[in-house]
């Protein structure tokens, strides 16, 4: 049987409050800091590898993506794991983050390195927006 919601209530769900800048600025830095000394997980698909096996301990979900399907899930299953997520208005801003040069759709950060303070700092911020 197909579902029959239209498109815009299925993607209501994943309007997010915005961050504001500062927040998703720190965000950025954590995620740099964690692929310098930590690890990090590139792309869709292995973030959503890396919460399913309950080893992220944030996901980083660009609102740029289109279509929105790719990322959709992501929210939803991060909820359902337990595991934080924030939203950056920029896929090309994450994938420079990361070390790319082209843009990256998400990304999960498994080990934070040296980005430990940071992460408590984002980590505060992100529970305060909920």
């Amino acid at each position: 049987m197909r579902d029959k919601t239209t498109q815009t209530e299925r993607m209501k769900w994943l309007d997010m409050a915005e961050l504001p800048k500062e927040v998703v600025d720190k965000v950025l830095q954590l995620v740099e800091a964690a692929k310098n000394t930590g690890s990090v997980r590139k792309g869709t698909n292995e973030a959503t590898k890396a919460v399913e096996r309950g080893i992220a301990k944030l996901v980083v979900i660009a609102e740029d993506v289109e279509p929105k399907e790719i990322v959709m899930h992501l929210p939803a299953l991060c909820e359902e794991k337990k595991t934080m997520y924030a939203n950056v208005p920029s896929k090309v801003e994450l994938g420079r983050a990361v070390g790319l040069d082209v843009g990256s759709a998400a990304v999960a950060v498994v080990e934070v390195g040296d980005g430990k303070d940071l992460f408590k700092e984002v980590s505060a911020k992100l529970a305060k927006k909920e």
